[in-house]
C-alpha cells in the first residue's frame, strides 16, 4: 500500500468505491419513487381491473329440506352450510381437504365439502351429521360410536360418521378398495381392520382413537343387511 493511500487528502480506493457505489443506486431509489407516484386520472385501479361477482341463486336440498340461498361463486359447500343454513356439525379443519372433517354426504356419496364450490351442487341432494340421526333417535353409527367409545375431542367425529355411513354403503354394493384382496370379487362377509382402516384413511382423528372406530364401523357392518350379489338377478 502507497502512502498516498494514507493521506486524507487524497480519496483512498474503498471510499471511492462507496462513492461510486451510492452515486449507481440513486437511479433506482428515484425509479421506485416514479413507480409509486398516483396513476394518471382515468386509469384501471386493481378494485376495476376485478370487478366484485354478485352472488348468485343456489338450490339445495339438505337433510330432506329445500333451501334457496344467494352466494358468491367463491363460497364453498362448508362455508355454505356453516354460515348460510347454521349446520355447524360439519366442521372447518385443514380447509385444504387433508383431514376430513368437513366430510359430508353429495348424492350418497362422500366428500370434502371444503373442496368444492356451493354453486357446484345445484339441485343436490346433500346430507350432513345432523341429517344422519337426532339424539332422540341416533344412527346407528353414531350410537356404535358412542358404545365403543371411539372418540375423544369430538371434533373430527361428523366427518368420521358421515364417512363410515358412505363406506357401509359402499361394502354392501360389494365395492373393492385398496384393500381388497381380489377386485375382481365382490366384498363378502365381515369387513377386516384393514378394509376399515383404507376406507377411513381419509378422515384423520388428531387424538388417535382410531381402534374404537374401526370396532365401532365392524359392529354396525356387521348388523347391515347384506346387498344382493351382482349378477344374481334379485
Amino acid at each position: 500500500m502507497s502512502n498516498a493511500d494514507d493521506n486524507p487528502s487524497v480519496p483512498a480506493r474503498r471510499r471511492f468505491l462507496q462513492s461510486a457505489g451510492a452515486l449507481a443506486g440513486t437511479p433506482l431509489v428515484a425509479s421506485g419513487t416514479a413507480a409509486a407516484a398516483p396513476a394518471p386520472a382515468g386509469a384501471a385501479t386493481p378494485a376495476d381491473a376485478f370487478p366484485a361477482v354478485p352472488p348468485a341463486r343456489l338450490s339445495l336440498r339438505v337433510n330432506g329440506e329445500r333451501h334457496e340461498l344467494m352466494v358468491e361463486p367463491r363460497v364453498t359447500l362448508l362455508d355454505a352450510l356453516r354460515e348460510h343454513l347454521d349446520l355447524t356439525g360439519t366442521k372447518k379443519g385443514c380447509d385444504r381437504g387433508q383431514c376430513g372433517a368437513c366430510t359430508v354426504l353429495v348424492n350418497g356419496r362422500r366428500i370434502n365439502a371444503c373442496l368444492t364450490l356451493a354453486l357446484a351442487h345445484e339441485g343436490d341432494e346433500v346430507t350432513t351429521i345432523e341429517g344422519l340421526g337426532t339424539p332422540e333417535k341416533l344412527h346407528p353409527l353414531q350410537a356404535a360410536f358412542v358404545s365403543h367409545d371411539a372418540f375423544q375431542c369430538g371434533y373430527c367425529t361428523p366427518g368420521q360418521i358421515c364417512s363410515a355411513a358412505a363406506l357401509l354403503e359402499e361394502a354392501r354394493r360389494g365395492d373393492a378398495s385398496a384393500a381388497t384382496p381380489d377386485v375382481r370379487r365382490p366384498v363378502a362377509g365381515p369387513l377386516s381392520d384393514d378394509e376399515v382402516r383404507e376406507r377411513m384413511s381419509g378422515n384423520l382423528c388428531r387424538c388417535g382413537a382410531y381402534v374404537n372406530i374401526v370396532q365401532a364401523v365392524q359392529s354396525v357392518a356387521k348388523a347391515a343387511p347384506a346387498a344382493p350379489r351382482r349378477g344374481s338377478g334379485t
